[in-house]
């Protein structure tokens, strides 16, 4: 899987993201049984998953902000030792049997808010590591190596390794971030910092679309460079990247798809273990192998991305992916049989790990590399708030109608949002957008059916 020509820097990138991708799989589900353990209160442990999502909403411009100010090798790997310590440091109180709820909490939010700067750091690193070309492959492979790691070996034994003690899946956990704080810093220094690794004769510093100016003046005025006069103010600095983003309209319509989308499958997600069990029928012990279909799915599309991306361009390529996960959900909602459902819902999978790869590299290929942070924190934030609307709006409907029609609703909803890419993205010649990119929003830790 990553014998490819992308280089070594790119490879312990990747083997950093998969270790600590493996550690997230043990860890999750360790928090969850823990909170179960200490209390029965759903209100309780609902806050402990509440921690963790609240973060990448609250602070996300902060980290898109830092990840361009900072050295991203170091900023990486500083974030991934204070991950491992607290992760050690948690591990520690439940194999002495202090742990609380109180701690939990504290630490699901803390790992969020670290994670938050880690994942604007990769993304804006990864364009310095790879040729532009290769990005949505790379991109790809990513996602395809934490879908492995999280999904086929991770989760199977998150519940062994809690059966053994409660502590040990932390304690591994813990291990992973170190490993991967390690292999961060072993990157080339010249991947190290904002702005800097752009390979010569790239195009990474470029202005934006229709705009006159210097990289870091997305408003076309000229930007501040490093070694310039003071620092403006974090907000200000974060506004350049939304100002950016706003200003390129077809960045700014694939993210405005991507909130779409998510909202659709945020109310799936919400639903989908009633579904199986009381719709399809899936026996309580073959629930897991049926989710395994979304794991594998995930994992054949996010290998596909790059071969798909040269072969159709992106742009034509989200919009066919769109269209064939309207069609696998469409169908995932009309049958009743669990063999069927499975397989269309590894089709919808893998559509949502190769939308996440490509929208992806289409903006790592043409932010300026100073802004690179920011544009990608300010495309995740966008494309996430509708996730809670959705999750909640498939609560209260799941309660007075039934699951079955939340499921058709999410079909709906992904007809309409891939009949406005339809006419959003549509090609126009000359295309430079509708080409796999030419020039320099983590990768994120997405899992396949997870919110864009």
């Amino acid at each position: 899987m990553i014998a490819t020509p992308l280089g070594r820097d790119y490879r312990l990138l990747w083997s950093a993201a998969v270790s600590s991708r493996f550690g997230d799989a043990l860890r999750t589900p360790a928090l969850a049984l823990l909170a179960a353990a200490l209390t029965r209160d759903p209100r309780a442990v609902a806050v402990v998953t509440v921690a963790g999502q609240l973060p990448p909403l609250l602070l996300g411009l902060l980290g898109g902000v830092y990840a361009d100010r900072w050295d991203r090798r170091r900023t990486m790997a500083l974030v991934d030792a204070l991950r491992a310590a607290v992760v050690a440091a948690l591990a520690a109180t439940v194999a002495v049997d202090r742990a609380g709820v109180p701690a939990l909490v504290a630490t699901a939010f803390l790992l969020a808010a670290l994670g938050v700067l880690f994942d604007a750091a990769s993304f804006a690193l990864l364009p310095a590591l790879v040729p532009a070309p290769a990005l949505p492959a790379a991109n790809g492979r990513l996602q395809a190596g934490t879908a492995l790691a999280g999904g086929l070996l991770g989760a199977p034994l998150a519940g062994v390794l809690f059966a053994v003690s409660p502590s040990v899946p932390l304690t591994v956990d813990a291990a992973t971030f170190a490993l991967a704080a390690l292999l961060t810093l072993a990157l080339s220094r010249s991947a190290a910092g904002p702005g800097r690794g752009a390979r010569p004769g790239s195009d990474r510093s470029a202005p934006g679309p229709g705009r006159r100016g210097t990289a870091a003046g997305p408003d076309g005025r000229e930007g501040r460079r490093e070694g310039g006069s003071a620092r403006r103010s974090v907000w200000r600095e974060a506004a350049d990247g939304v100002r950016w983003l706003r200003g390129e309209p077809t960045m700014w319509r694939i993210t405005l798809l991507s909130a779409g989308t998510n909202l659709a499958i945020s109310a799936l997600m919400a639903v989908l273990v009633l579904y199986a069990l009381d719709v399809l029928r899936v026996p309580p012990a073959g629930y897991g192998l049926f989710m395994a279909a979304v794991v594998l799915g995930g994992l054949a599309g996010a290998l596909g991305a790059g071969r798909l991306a040269a072969r159709l361009g992106t742009t034509p390529a989200l919009r066919a992916v769109l269209l064939t996960q309207t069609v696998a959900l469409a169908g995932f909602a009309l049958v009743r049989h669990p063999v069927p459902a499975g397989l269309a819902l590894a089709v919808f999978a893998g559509g949502s790990t190769v939308w996440n790869s490509l929208w992806a590299a289409y903006g790592q290929g043409r932010v300026p590399a100073a802004l690179l942070g920011r544009v990608g924190a300010t495309q995740r934030m966008a494309a996430l708030l509708t996730a809670p609307v959705g999750a909640t709006l498939a609560g209260l409907a799941g309660a007075a109608y039934g699951v079955g029609p939340v499921v058709g609703a999410a079909a709906v909803v992904f007809a309409l949002v891939t009949l406005a890419a339809w006419r959003a993205l549509r090609p126009v010649a000359p295309a430079p957008d509708d080409a796999p990119p030419t020039t320099a929003g983590t990768a994120a830790r997405p899992g396949p059916l997870r919110s864009r």
